[in-house]
């Protein structure tokens, strides 16, 4: 999913417990489900930046040598200003866009 595109509030919003109970039928399952999304989120975006991040990688350990490159600085900010997984898990399931399976 592409995450940069995402509608999630970036600040943390007031939820009604019963919207989210509605769906497993338990809040404790619903935010269960909730914190392993956001996880699998995380990661997701972690290993993109580690992506990109990866072009600028300087293996000299010179300290006089430090370069302030633009292009790395925007690709930071614009992660910074992105919404935090667990708000983009939570949006993702308040639209029932996360799938659920019972191990039963």
């Amino acid at each position: 999913m592409d995450y940069k595109k995402s509608k999630a509030a970036t600040t943390t919003t007031t939820r009604d417990l019963n919207s989210l109970e509605a769906r497993t039928g338990n809040i404790y399952e619903a935010v269960m489900v909730c914190s392993k999304r956001a996880n699998q989120i995380g990661i997701e975006i972690k290993e993109e930046l580690n992506r990109k991040l990866e072009e600028f990688a300087n293996y000299t350990d010179n300290l006089e040598e430090v370069f302030e490159n633009r292009e790395q600085i925007e690709i930071s900010k614009f992660y910074e200003r992105m919404p935090k997984h667990t708000l983009i898990a939570l949006d993702e399931f308040e639209r029932d866009q996360i799938y659920v399976r019972k191990a039963e």
